[in-house]
């Protein structure tokens, strides 16, 4: 449990009992991306597909929205909950580390587009590029102020499916 900020762990907040949604897109989103059914993924959904992604490899935030919402036959997966749930798996993470837990949700080798590092995961840019290097991936300066990424990061994308 993180001090000073809540009194609920990230592992509750991971585990909280909610299911998956589909809902229609509202009229703001479909004049963006047409109307369809958006999916309003769940904590415990965004950590398992992260452990789908082997040691050695990556996955972009957008790779795990489009493969959700073709799981659950929606038209996007919606953004602004799967980065909510993506902290909170990675939050979880630190967290279960902290106590002693070897085998955790390898949230690191979940990369921004363009192959960027996460600079809102615990420990920063830093911590994630610290992890991607024991698994032999190379960090490389982005362009931007404080923007690093995995070198030929499309070379090590994994496929979901």
């Amino acid at each position: 449990m993180q001090k000073g900020k809540s009194s609920v762990s990230w592992r509750e907040k991971l585990e909280k009992k909610i299911q998956p949604k589909l809902v229609d897109l509202s009229l703001n989103w479909s004049k963006k991306i047409g109307a369809g059914k958006m999916l309003i993924p769940t904590p415990l959904l965004i950590d398992n597909t992260i452990k789908k992604i082997p040691k050695g490899k990556v996955v972009t935030v957008n790779n795990i929205r489009d493969y959700l919402a073709n799981e659950y036959n929606a038209d996007t997966t919606c953004p602004l909950t799967t980065g909510i749930f993506l902290n909170i798996a990675a939050n979880t993470a630190e967290e279960d580390r902290s106590l002693g837990k070897s085998r955790v949700t390898p949230y690191w080798r979940v990369l921004k587009e363009g192959g960027k590092l996460n600079p809102k995961f615990p420990g920063g840019i830093e911590k994630q590029a610290g992890y991607l290097e024991q698994e032999g991936l190379e960090i490389i300066a982005g362009n931007g102020k404080d923007q690093f990424q995995v070198r030929n990061y499309d070379k090590k994308l994994v496929n979901l499916e």
